[in-house]
C-alpha cells in the first residue's frame, strides 16, 4: 500500500471519540454501563470472599467460579473507568502504548475467560459422567495448573498481535479511534500501510480460542445431557441438570454476545456502527455483571453462604 499520504508518524497520543452518531446522549449512556460495573465488581468480590472464607466451597467448581470473578473484576477495571471519562468528563486522548495495554488486557482476559468456561464445563462432565473419580481426577493441583494453562495460552495468543502492530506500522491515517476502547481491528485500521497480516492473525487468534473452546464445551453438555437423561429418577435428572444451568446460562450469553460483535465488526457493513460498538461494549460488560448474580441465584451453595453474610 502506498504511502503517498501520509499524515501522522507513530503518533504518541490517539482520540477514542466514544460511540460514533450518539455522542450527543454518551453522558446518558454511560449510567447503565457504570452501574452494570459497580454490580460486577461488588457481586464478584463477594463471591470471591465467600469462596475463599468457606471452606466448604473450596471445590474445583468453585475454585474456576473463583477465577472466572478475578477475569471479569479486570477485564471490566480495564475498559469502564477509561469510557466513563470519555462519556462525563470528556477526556478522550489515550496514550499509544497505554492503548496497546488496554487492549492486551481486554483481549488476553477474554481468553481466559473462554479458556475458564471450558475448563468448568468439562468439570461438570467429569462430576455427572464419573461421579466416583471426579474428586481424583480433579484434584488442587490439576485445577492449579489448567488455571496456568488457560493465563499462559491466552498471553502468548495476543501478544504477537501487539507485536505486530508495535513493530510493523509507523505510518497511520488518523489518530482518531472510532471507538469506547482500544480493541484490535480498531487499532488496525488507523494503520496506513498493509495491514492483512494483523488481520489474518486476528481471524486465526479468534477461531483458536472460540473455535476449539466452544467446540468442547458444546460437545461437554451433550454428553451430560445423554448421561443425565439416561437416569432412572426424576428427581436424580433434575438435580443433575440444576447443577449445570447456570454455567450454560453463562455460556450462551458470553458466546452469543461474542459472535454478534465479531460478525457484525467485520462483516456488517451495512450495520451502522454505534449498534456494532454498543454491543461490542455489552459483550464485555455483561459477563462480569451477570456472572455473580446468575451463580448466586442458581447455586445452592453460594446462595445460602450469601443469605448467612448478609444476616451476621
Amino acid at each position: 500500500m502506498s504511502v503517498s499520504n501520509i499524515t501522522v508518524f507513530m503518533p504518541s497520543v490517539l482520540t477514542l471519540i466514544g460511540i460514533p452518531g450518539l455522542e450527543t446522549v454518551q453522558c446518558w449512556i454511560g449510567i447503565p454501563f457504570c452501574v452494570m460495573y459497580l454490580i460486577a465488581i461488588i457481586g464478584n468480590f463477594l463471591l470471591l470472599i465467600i469462596i475463599r472464607s468457606e471452606r466448604s466451597l473450596h471445590g474445583p467448581m468453585y475454585i474456576f467460579l473463583g477465577m472466572l470473578g478475578v477475569t471479569d473484576i479486570v477485564l471490566g477495571t480495564s475498559i469502564v473507568p477509561k469510557m466513563l471519562g470519555i462519556f462525563w468528563f470528556h477526556v478522550p486522548e489515550i496514550y499509544f502504548d497505554s492503548c496497546l495495554l488496554q487492549m492486551g488486557l481486554i483481549h488476553t482476559f477474554q481468553g481466559i475467560e473462554s479458556g475458564i468456561l471450558l475448563a468448568m464445563a468439562v468439570d461438570r462432565y467429569v462430576a455427572i459422567c464419573y461421579p466416583l473419580r471426579h474428586s481424583a481426577i480433579f484434584t488442587h493441583r490439576l485445577v492449579t495448573q489448567i488455571g496456568a494453562l488457560v493465563t499462559l495460552r491466552a498471553a502468548l495468543l495476543v501478544a504477537p498481535s501487539l507485536v505486530l502492530i508495535k513493530c510493523r506500522f509507523q505510518f497511520y491515517h488518523t489518530t482518531i479511534i472510532s471507538h469506547c476502547y482500544c480493541e484490535h481491528m480498531a487499532i488496525v485500521k488507523l494503520a496506513a500501510e498493509n495491514v492483512r497480516a494483523n488481520k489474518i492473525y486476528g481471524l486465526f487468534v479468534a477461531f483458536i480460542v472460540a473455535g476449539f473452546d466452544l467446540t468442547f464445551i458444546t460437545l461437554s453438555y451433550a454428553q451430560i445431557f445423554f448421561t443425565v437423561f439416561r437416569l432412572p429418577q426424576k428427581e436424580a435428572r433434575l438435580k443433575a441438570f440444576n447443577t449445570c444451568i447456570a454455567h450454560i446460562c453463562v455460556f450462551l450469553q458470553l458466546y452469543l454476545l461474542a459472535f454478534f460483535s465479531f460478525f457484525t465488526h467485520r462483516f456488517g457493513a451495512h450495520v451502522p456502527p454505534y449498534i456494532h460498538i454498543l454491543f461490542s461494549s455489552l459483550y464485555l460488560l455483561v459477563p462480569p455483571f451477570l456472572n455473580p448474580l446468575v451463580y448466586g441465584a442458581k447455586t445452592k451453595q453460594i446462595r445460602i453462604h450469601v443469605v448467612k453474610m448478609l444476616y451476621s
